[in-house]
């Protein structure tokens, strides 16, 4: 079976490290891999909205000298018809050479890599996981932080539906003494699941509590997320939840001078617009590095699957 990534999981230690030294090497080096993916071509299926994350992978193909073809929303594809996800893939890798989907079940993007000829790159299923966004993250706190072990890293907002949240628990348990803070209102905690099969099962310390300020002081890194309306079931829940945590400057007071603040984007009312220009604010840089890590993801499992 061609290889696909679904999961953070599905890349050991090593992997990431490599990933992150490709992508450090194309931010300086980027004429080297001007055409690295010549004639190919990545598929974007998109069948939930995304700005960040399907323009990101479209310019990372780009800047690698490759082509994309792609799917928009579901509006626009025979999903509309109702053709499943597995045929829908199998068509497309008559198309493509490497397919990046966003679906909004949980799961969808591991039964394409089933059916498919071609890697998948899983970008976003539901609230399961966002493997390429973590690894945006984990360029960024590297880049920022040097390191990924000895870190204390408050996970602020919708903690139950926040897939990248997921995701990020699940890279950096990988690494050692990491200490989490998982900050949120009752009803968007981290999922027991989380808590049981991978910070308790890994023996990781954590802290779980409603109060962002009382903990500012600790964190070296904060990593903001919205309250996701299209989670919801019930628009009133929402209503209620949405602005829970609104960073401000007044906030920062007590936060650590090289405090780096991350937030998969995109924002609501969580962050304000005043903090944009304080230099702990990573969110626009977790941007760019996210193009760079998809570009060397995708030169990885190209490579793999003998395509380039």
């Amino acid at each position: 079976m061609v290889r696909s990534v679904i999961d953070v999981l599905d890349l050991s230690t090593k992997e990431l490290e490599e990933i992150i030294a490709v992508a450090q090497d194309i931010i300086a080096k980027p004429d080297d891999y001007a055409d690295a993916c010549k004639r190919k071509k990545l598929a974007t299926l998109f069948f939930e909205p995304s700005t960040r994350t399907r323009l990101s992978f479209e310019a990372a193909m780009y800047e690698l000298g490759g082509n994309v073809i792609s799917v928009s929303s579901a509006d626009s594809s025979s999903a509309m018809k109702g053709e499943s996800v597995a045929d829908t893939v199998k068509t497309v890798s008559c198309y493509a050479d490497i397919i990046a989907m966003r679906h909004p079940k949980e799961g969808a993007a591991l039964v394409a890599s089933k059916a498919a000829g071609i890697p998948v790159i899983n970008a976003g299923d539901g609230g399961h996981c966002h493997p390429t966004q973590t690894l945006a993250d984990l360029l960024t706190i590297y880049r920022e932080k040097g390191r990924f072990s000895d870190l204390t890293v408050g996970l602020c907002g919708d903690l139950k539906f926040g897939r990248t949240v997921h995701s990020l628990i699940n890279a950096l348990t990988r690494y050692n003494n990491v200490r989490f803070v998982l900050i949120s209102p009752e009803e968007l905690k981290v999922p027991s699941y989380v808590k049981r099969d991978v910070l308790k099962e890994k023996g990781y310390s954590y802290i779980q509590t409603t109060n962002l300020e009382s903990y500012m002081p600790e964190l070296d890194i904060l990593y903001m997320t919205r309250v996701q309306r299209e989670r919801f079931f019930n628009e009133e829940d929402y209503l209620r939840l949405k602005d829970s945590y609104i960073l401000t400057p007044d906030k920062l007071k007590n936060a650590k001078k090289d405090l780096s603040i991350l937030h998969p984007l995109p924002r609501v009312n969580e962050i304000a617009v005043a903090i944009d220009d304080d230099p702990r604010a990573c969110y626009f840089k977790q941007v760019k590095n996210g193009k760079y890590m998809r570009m060397s993801l995708i030169l990885k499992l190209l490579k793999e699957a003998g395509r380039i």
